[in-house]
């Protein structure tokens, strides 16, 4: 028996050491389940699927490439009680379509800009994830008098700040996947996700391309995040956004990766209450 339990416990201890680190999971897509008004709106061209969720002062919630807006369900159930929350397809994402322009972050930001106008906003703070928080800085470049503060988790504002061969981590490889499958589930046109893919990574290749004069043109408040083990965007970056948008503030999530928000939930929704505030 002893030998037996001695056995148990050696295999117990290997599986526990061979067991994945937090940041190499990749948590289920944790859904909206809050309460909430949804919708269509044709927005430049392309229907766009929305939720609004909660009330007081408005909070966009911008989600990364190729995912969709369930990817917030944990920051949702955390931000509801003390803001709107907006919640957005991006164009040719989840729920909502597109039309012929080609994939591009001012487009896009164009497109939550009109989405503001519809639902009769004048000025949002915005929570971004890879392009979604791409996408915050563009609104904060471009129309920075819609847009209060800014986290950005996990972004970049050159093409040098993504680390080569990111889709071949498993973690990021498993997130493709899972994408595609939401993708079929999801969208108006479910057989095209691989067309879908080659044509968002065309964007990619080449945007976004802002200068430190481009990112110095920022005046609202940001907060630059990510993880200490994202898988896609360079450490060096990340610190390099924060050192050079006017202001900015820096917090980097202990064993977490690009999918932070999903794997460090309350570590993630802690310093995003604290940045936004209970307004």
């Amino acid at each position: 028996m002893n030998r037996l339990l001695a056995a148990a416990l050696l295999c117990t201890a290997l599986s526990m050491a061979q067991a994945a680190e937090r940041w190499e999971t990749l948590p289920a897509t944790p859904p909206v389940t809050t309460t909430s008004k949804s919708g269509y709106l044709d927005v430049n061209g392309a229907k766009l699927f929305y939720r609004v969720v909660g009330q007081g002062s408005p909070v966009v919630l911008l989600h990364g490439g190729l995912a969709n807006s369930d990817y917030w369900g944990n920051q949702v159930k955390v931000l509801a009680p003390h803001h709107t929350v907006i919640l957005l397809d991006s164009r040719g994402h989840g729920r909502s379509g597109r039309d012929a322009q080609a994939y591009g972050y001012d487009l896009m930001a164009d497109d939550v800009v009109a989405l503001l106008d519809r639902l009769k906003i004048k000025k949002a703070d915005v929570v971004g994830w890879s392009d979604g928080a791409i996408l915050g800085l563009d609104l904060a470049i471009r129309h920075p008098e819609r847009v209060g503060k800014i986290f950005a988790f996990a972004a970049n504002s050159t093409t040098d700040g993504v680390i080569a061969g990111v889709e071949k981590n498993p973690t990021f490889a498993a997130y493709i996947d899972r994408a595609g499958q939401e993708y079929k589930k999801l969208s108006p046109t479910p057989d095209k996700y691989d067309e879908f893919v080659e044509q968002i990574s065309h964007m990619w290749a080449s945007q976004p391309s802002w200068s430190d004069a481009d990112l110095k043109k920022i005046k609202t408040s940001v907060l630059i995040v990510d993880g200490d083990h994202d898988e896609a965007i360079k450490r060096a970056h990340t610190e390099y956004l924060a050192a050079t948008i006017p202001g900015a503030g820096l917090a980097i999530l202990p064993n977490a990766s690009h999918f932070a928000f999903m794997q460090a939930p309350d570590d993630f929704n802690a310093i995003m209450l604290n940045f936004l505030g209970q307004k």
